[in-house]
């Protein structure tokens, strides 16, 4: 007895035409980018509220740590800068960290967001975490990796960038 397995049919899940795996695979970067978008948000509000970290000197300051990370640092020059005016190194990041969680969240200028997120988180790695060993206990690389994807993505669905390209298509309708 012959037994044959039917393929190319799957059960309509969301919209009609579409199945649950096209609609998995659609949304499969949200969780990342909510992810992401807290954690910077976060990491951001924590920054500008902790007034042990805005202070070039002192347990928990901006300026202790890049003096502490200094000789480990992958490039030290980053550092060196950072050191020239830690408190407006340390407003610039909390800030940066603060506009790239609630860009990617909302996904305004999605891409733009992620890139700065990979450059913050690029820029840590190089110099705060360059020292972890092995390498995967730093955080800041594997933050890297994670911003890649919504580089390349962008924020299509669900965002204001996909508001906005609506209105635009509606627009060049008329």
């Amino acid at each position: 007895m012959t037994h044959s397995i039917r393929t190319g049919t799957h059960t309509p899940y969301l919209e009609g035409d579409r199945d649950w795996r096209a609609t998995a695979t659609r949304y499969a970067l949200l969780p990342l980018r909510v992810f992401l978008g807290v954690t910077f948000t976060y990491a951001g509000l924590d920054k500008l509220t902790n007034s042990a970290f805005m202070k070039s000197g002192g347990s928990g300051s901006i300026g202790d740590t890049m003096q502490a990370v200094r000789n480990s640092a992958a490039i030290p020059a980053l550092v060196d800068l950072a050191l020239k005016n830690p408190v407006g190194f340390g407003y610039a990041i909390a800030f940066g960290e603060l506009a790239v969680g609630i860009g990617i969240l909302v996904g305004l200028f999605g891409r733009l967001a992620a890139l700065g997120g990979a450059l913050i988180s690029l820029s840590l790695w190089l110099t705060v975490s360059w020292a972890s060993t092995p390498y995967y206990y730093g955080n800041d690389l594997a933050y890297l990796m994670a911003w890649l994807p919504l580089v390349l993505a962008g924020t299509p669905y669900l965002s204001l960038d996909a508001l906005l390209r609506s209105r635009r298509r509606q627009r060049s309708l008329r």
